[in-house]
């Protein structure tokens, strides 16, 4: 499952800014992914966090194609490693930009981030992008 499936964040902020102004809310971004070992078992099963980057290289290095979740607007792919099925949901471009333009539609106060340390360049493009150009920022 997507680390933050855009139907579910949706109906989360709807909730919110039904109870608090939306000038007071900021909307948490994940900056990682999960690879997840297969068959999936509830409170067994432990994924490994990673990075865009890293969910990038580890799909080009197995060969996989990477595969885009409309209703959940996240990137994920499968794949085989020593006998065992991995599937991989990670942020990607499309992915934050439909978060972003969530924050924008509800008019929130911006975006707060999780997981700082695992670089991934575009999306920081992307922000300045979105929201400080239109501010006037340089």
């Amino acid at each position: 499952m997507a680390v933050a499936p855009l139907n579910m964040v949706r109906r989360v902020v709807d909730y919110a800014v039904s109870e608090i102004p939306a000038e007071k809310i900021s909307l948490g971004i994940p900056n990682y992914g999960y690879d997840w070992p297969l068959p999936y078992v509830r409170g067994a099963t432990k994924a490994t966090t990673i990075g865009t980057l890293e969910a990038i290289r580890l799909a080009i290095d197995h060969g996989v194609e990477i595969h885009f979740d409309e209703r959940a607007m996240s990137p994920y792919f499968r794949y085989w490693q020593y006998g065992i099925q991995h599937e991989v949901w990670f942020e990607d471009v499309r992915s934050l930009q439909a978060k972003f333009s969530l924050v924008k539609e509800y008019g929130l106060s911006g975006v707060g981030y999780w997981q700082l340390m695992r670089y991934f360049r575009a999306n920081w493009l992307l922000l300045e992008e979105m929201f400080m150009a239109e501010r006037g920022y340089p």
